[in-house]
């Protein structure tokens, strides 16, 4: 692994093997804490976006485990802006040991790694969320013991978090389901892409209009904001087309009885998300998001080449 832009850019094994590593350095944290493995190293983190998990878990990714992080606002950079990306990228290479960005368009965490001489991470693009994904998994794995057979149902807009949960899901052998109101679909191009992936694995990818349907023996559930980050003109529009989307008890009880529901955080809570779920027995968001912290610090150790 040189970067980590997206879950499918590596095999079912890589993937699988990073999210081992994650759960053993989630044990060994919680057991008297993690060996200084990123000690010298440094981490640049470069955001277009506002971050509360992101930032603060690479952050503390990298503190557990002996390095550090740099925080970079977007008025410091402005990425593309201020200064040329592949300028950008190339000075960061001679001044710390990894790159992670939370960009707009995924085309400039991509001109970042193409330029880049040290290891590019997406922490976040218009296109995917691959380290949320990692995180999502690791989730669902500690829950059921392992992805194969199990149906994921998303509900909602097949935005960047759909399109990597999707990939990781089916790669590992889970079975994919998304519930989205008509013209709010995932890209083509995700979708071909998930379709390989699926047929290598045996898994199945359903793309449902009804989200009752779409959640009957669902092992997880899964939604996120109607209206993600540079979407705000369309806000108006969406708070009439998604309410139908909305996971709620009833939902909830249509699936699986061991279900659990997921979700990326930031909620909007009594929108995409009731509170009664969001804080009931079966929600699993706050754990989800714990393991940010520990998918990443996997990622991190595979790409420093360290464990």
């Amino acid at each position: 692994m040189k970067h980590f832009l997206d879950v499918s850019d590596y095999s079912p094994a890589e993937i699988q093997d990073i999210l081992d590593l994650a759960i053993r350095l989630k044990q060994e944290y919680f057991a008297g804490g993690n060996k200084p493995l990123f000690k010298g190293k440094v981490l640049a983190l470069i955001f277009q976006k506002p971050s509360l998990r992101t930032r603060v878990s690479f952050d503390m990714a990298m503190r557990h485990m002996g390095g550090d992080a740099l925080y970079l606002s977007p008025n410091e950079i402005g990425l593309g802006k201020r200064e040329a990306i592949a300028d950008i990228s190339r000075v960061l290479s001679g001044y710390v040991q990894a790159i992670m960005a939370r960009v707009f368009e995924h085309q400039h965490v991509v001109e970042l790694a193409k330029w880049s001489s040290i290891p590019v991470i997406n922490g976040l693009s218009d296109y995917s969320h691959p380290c949320q994904a990692m995180a999502d998994a690791q989730t669902i794995i500690e829950k059921f013991g392992a992805m194969k057979g199990l149906n994921v149902t998303y509900v909602g807009d097949g935005n960047n978090v759909a399109v990597s949960l999707m990939h990781i899901v089916t790669m590992l052998g889970g079975n994919f389901t998304i519930a989205n109101p008509e013209g709010y679909g995932m890209p083509q191009a995700a979708q071909a892409i998930g379709a390989k992936l699926a047929q290598a694995s045996g898994a199945k990818i359903s793309y449902l209009s009804d989200p009752h349907q779409a959640v009957k023996n669902a092992h997880v559930i899964y939604t996120d904001t109607w209206t993600s980050m540079g979407q705000e003109e369309e806000t108006a529009k969406r708070e009439v087309v998604f309410p139908p989307y909305q996971v709620n008890a009833k939902l909830v009880s249509e699936a699986d009885k061991d279900v659990i529901v997921m979700h990326c955080l930031p909620a909007h809570r009594n929108h995409e998300l009731t509170d009664e779920v969001a804080d009931g027995p079966h929600s699993a968001i706050f754990p989800q998001a714990h393991n940010r912290l520990h998918a990443q610090k996997a990622i991190l150790a595979r790409l420093f080449e360290v464990a």
